[in-house]
């Protein structure tokens, strides 16, 4: 078994702790050490049939992902960089092409890289089980058993149940749209409806022939950008051009509306796809007041809340059914029923251009990442970490220079036509278009103070003639 694990989206109903380039998959928004990604790698290597995973995702992610595997020892069968967004349909072929590459004709387990699952074993002895499905072909999708009318998730309707065979599986005898409340309602007391988890199991060549026979020219397509696809370091870039003509369409749509072999298998795990933050407050322990605190958090005379504090201590005094969500740079409060709407704050940060929209204050780099401290007219304060052995790009700036003071750790400073090693409590001038590089040749973090100054202090302004991670293809903006 093979899982293809999708790990392109951005949550952006979790803002402001996901962003546009690092998004909730990324992050341990549940509490604890581990992301969701981490979480969902982790959950499926229990299985001892479990092969390496695929994961599809795309260039922005890429080394923050191979670095989160790497932090949990595992060696993914293959990181694949989509050029854009098509949707789950053209992805799991992309991941089924891939995994019988790898011999024979592999189960694969399309996952989702954001849910949760609260109980693991009855998830795992559920794919062991659907396995029976697969091997006459069936396309197997699980359908999580309901204990309330929910409004946020589709629907899988049962027909009836699978002959010979284990009693546990049905064929699928619609998909429904995220209902309205009462029709919610009557879904729950019929017993004949599922929540759809958009996870999947299925033979990688049963996926592929079922989605050539209902859309040819997106498997044609998909066939062309893997034919075409070029390593690049540890990750498979697929082909621009192939991928681009490419249909978009859901796996829901594309095939499991249309085909004779879909089957649901019902799962009852403690499952949410963490949505929204009214999902996190579900899934969460509460206190006497059935309130959620995450942080550095006091309240008083406050039930129904769910808070979370990344920085600062947050304290709030008579509130009920809210949501306090804060990080560095943005707040959010809304209503606990109404948080499904953070999308359109989302919305209106990436129409008006704000740096919110996008990033947090820390920026992760292959090298490392960057924090911004202080900004100001013509100056800007950052906080830079090069991990050990890693090497920033060799580069130069048109419009800004730079002051760097070694706070931790070794440097090596490539300026223009000297090399200097600094160290701690050293420091040295980046002038204006002067050609330069760092590199940390020690085993610790390298920790450094970037003061800025120009005219011009975006990230664009960088002009890269040398790197160690392939990012010259991308321009200047990263």
């Amino acid at each position: 078994m093979i899982p293809v694990i999708l790990a392109g989206g951005t949550g952006s109903r979790l803002w402001p702790l996901s962003r546009k380039n690092f998004p909730k998959q990324l992050m341990p928004v549940l509490g604890g050490e581990y992301s969701l990604l981490q979480e969902t790698v982790r959950r499926v290597a229990l299985l001892p049939e479990m092969s390496n995973p695929i994961v599809v995702t795309n260039e922005k992610y890429r080394f923050i992902i191979a670095s989160q595997l790497q932090a949990i020892g595992v060696e993914p069968e293959r990181i694949v960089l989509e050029p854009m967004g098509r949707s789950t349909a053209p992805a799991a072929a992309i991941g089924s092409m891939l995994a019988l590459q790898s011999g024979g004709n592999p189960d694969v387990l399309l996952l989702p890289s954001d849910h949760y699952i609260h109980d693991v074993d009855p998830f795992l002895s559920c794919l062991s089980m659907a396995t029976e499905y697969t091997e006459d072909s069936g396309l197997v999708t699980f359908g999580i058993v309901p204990d309330k009318p929910e409004t946020g998730y589709g629907y899988i309707k049962r027909d009836k149940v699978v002959p010979e065979s284990s009693g546990q599986g049905f064929f699928i005898d619609s998909f429904v749209e995220k209902p309205d409340f009462a029709r919610a309602e009557q879904y729950i007391s019929s017993g004949d409806y599922y929540w759809n988890s958009g996870m999947f199991l299925f033979k990688a060549d049963a996926y592929l022939q079922e989605l050539e026979k209902f859309e040819p020219e997106m498997i044609h397509c998909c066939r062309n950008a893997v034919d075409k696809a070029r390593e690049d370091l540890d990750f498979l870039r697929l082909d621009k051009d192939s991928f681009e003509r490419c249909p978009e369409d859901s796996i829901d749509y594309a095939v499991m509306e249309k085909t004779s072999k879909g089957i649901v298998v019902p799962l009852d795990c403690g499952w949410s796809d963490v949505g929204a933050w009214s999902s996190l407050y579900d899934v969460r322990d509460k206190d006497e007041s059935a309130n959620v605190s995450i942080g550095d958090v006091l309240l008083e005379d406050s039930t129904n809340c769910y808070v979370h504090s990344s920085e600062r201590l947050v304290a709030g005094v008579g509130l009920e059914n809210i949501a306090v969500v804060e990080s560095k740079d943005a707040v959010l409060v809304s209503r606990l029923d109404r948080v499904q709407d953070v999308k359109k704050i989302f919305r209106r940060l990436k129409e008006e251009g704000r740096s919110e929209y996008e990033s947090h204050t820390k920026v992760y780099r292959p090298w490392g990442n960057y924090e911004s401290i202080d900004k100001g007219d013509r100056y800007q304060v950052k906080r830079i970490i090069v991990s050990p052995g890693q090497t920033l790009s060799l580069q130069k700036h048109y419009h800004r220079a730079e002051h760097w003071i070694v706070v931790k750790g070794t440097a090596v400073v490539t300026r223009d036509d000297e090399e200097m090693v600094l160290t701690e409590d050293q420091s040295t001038y980046i002038p204006l278009s002067s050609v330069h590089r760092l590199h940390n040749p020690g085993k610790v973090d390298l920790e450094l103070i970037e003061v800025q100054t120009g005219s011009y202090l975006g990230e664009d302004d960088i002009v890269r003639l040398e790197d160690l991670y392939g990012r010259m293809y991308e321009g200047n903006s990263f």
